[in-house]
């Protein structure tokens, strides 16, 4: 039998929430469902550099939260320009879940073993150990998903000052890094789906497409003009805005067609 359709379905549902509502509490059997599903990731050299902190406890809860508050408000007094949002509907969980990395493991990744490729694998190593993560936060999203909940991926525990904060809430060792925090809980509205790539955009056959490069104006573009609706507002395609020639304008095609470098022009 094929699980396609269930998987599709899960994947779809996960949700980035940052509003929740009271709810049950969720049961130590379920928050380890959870975990199970984070363990089962893919990693680097199969080294696992993961360890999950799942807190429960009320008081934990609030500890952990008033942290992230103070992460917040330095993110909107030092990240300028970041659309940064508010921690404080973290009070609202019914359980967080940090994702701790452990780069000691990067040693089992391959090594250059000239001085000249030593730089090179030591920043491929980078991309293994952050992607191996990467991997088990999604994981535990999907579970968490699956379980009738919904989630967040926090980044900003792996700041420096944060993470030696919650180092000294929690206990683990400061060479430890939260990598990702994802707080569960029940949405406080019906979430509705963001915006994704049309598929036809993203997938290459047999080669790289130039058409479908992605200039360095649209990254501008993006990040200047359409972060703000692209990130928060609830459609999955931006053909259903609205007031998609107002925000797009001459970006339209490069936003919602397969084509988005006609002249197939690439950078040297």
């Amino acid at each position: 039998m094929s699980l396609y359709d269930p998987l599709l379905e899960v994947a779809k549902r996960r949700r980035s929430v940052r509003k929740f509502t009271s709810g049950p509490a969720l049961s130590r059997e379920a928050l380890l469902r959870i975990a199970e599903i984070g363990r089962w990731a893919p990693s680097g050299a199969n080294v696992q550099p993961w360890d999950f902190i799942i807190i429960d406890d009320d008081d934990m809860l609030r500890a952990v939260t008033e942290v992230f508050i103070r992460q917040a408000n330095r993110l909107r007094e030092y990240a300028m320009g970041f659309p940064a949002v508010y921690k404080s509907y973290l009070k609202h969980t019914i359980a967080i879940i940090i994702v701790l990395g452990d780069d000691r493991w990067r040693i089992c990744f391959p090594h250059g073993s000239t001085a000249d490729k030593e730089a090179e694998y030591d920043a491929n190593n980078d991309n293994i150990y952050y992607a191996s993560l990467g991997a088990a936060i999604q994981n535990i999203q999907l579970a968490v998903t699956a379980e009738g909940l919904t989630s967040a991926w926090l980044s900003g525990g792996g700041e420096a000052q944060t993470n030696e904060e919650l180092a000294n809430v929690l206990g683990y060792p400061k060479h430890l890094s939260a990598i990702g925090t994802i707080p569960v809980g029940y949405p406080a509205d019906d979430v509705s789906f963001r915006y994704r790539r049309p598929l036809q955009q993203i997938v290459h056959w047999n080669g790289y497409q130039a058409t479908q490069y992605r200039t360095d104006e649209q990254v501008t573009f993006y990040q200047d003009e359409l972060k703000p609706f692209a990130m928060y507002r609830d459609d999955a395609e931006m053909t259903k805005w609205q007031d998609l020639d107002e925000k797009l304008g001459k970006w339209r095609a490069a936003f919602t067609t397969q084509t988005t470098n006609p002249s197939g022009r690439l950078p040297d």
